[in-house]
């Protein structure tokens, strides 16, 4: 895929994901699944849209998979828990490695801010307290709870308790997205989670 290549993604990049074996079959619903959770943490905690993740497809020459705001709803919709049918499509791994690129892309840009974020969870911890009460931490516990369950199938068993633990878990993930080689380790984290659930 060397359409990919330009001095925002070396080469590299691309080649490193390249190199992982892709995921069966099997793996793919979770997969897609994860893709979207990581994209809404990012989302929730730092603001962005969908402008923002077309921005970064273009400044990483990935126009080809992300066009415009229908494609990237119509890739996000691929997470089979999103709510209506309409938009569901096959995520193939191109498209895959391109979120890939782009989560890692944004949450380099907003690295700062996560790291904020985390600072707080890790001090919140250390006194016993709870992350809500420190307003960067409520804010975003808040924004995703209420968008995943704007965005996803009821769930009987998604407590707020639950969805509080995954946004926050998801927080940390965000952080290692951030540093060199993070497009790396999401991939490897997303072939590893495949087969568990979250």
């Amino acid at each position: 895929m060397h359409s990919v290549a330009n001095s925002a993604t070396p080469t590299s990049q691309w080649e490193d994901l390249n190199q992982i074996a892709a995921p069966s079959s099997i793996q793919w619903e979770n997969i897609k699944t994860q893709l979207d959770l990581v994209l809404l943490a990012l989302e929730t905690l730092t603001g962005i849209g969908s402008e923002a993740m077309l921005s970064a497809a273009i400044n990483l020459n990935l126009e080809s998979k992300v066009p415009d705001r229908v494609a990237l709803w119509r890739l996000r919709q691929s997470n089979p828990l999103r709510k209506g049918q309409g938009g569901r499509k096959k995520l193939d791994i191109e498209e895959a490695r391109s979120l890939v690129l782009i989560i890692c892309y944004l949450a380099k840009q907003h690295q700062e801010l996560i790291r904020r974020a985390v600072g707080l969870l890790e001090q919140m911890a250390a006194t016993n307290r709870e992350p809500h009460q420190t307003a960067l931490l409520g804010d975003y516990i808040d924004a995703f709870c209420n968008t995943y369950q704007e965005r996803m199938e009821e769930d009987e068993h998604i407590s707020t308790d639950l969805l509080t633990k995954l946004a926050l878990k998801l927080l940390v993930d965000l952080l290692f997205y951030s540093a060199s080689g993070g497009h790396r380790r999401l991939w490897l984290a997303l072939i590893d989670r495949a087969t568990k659930q979250f």
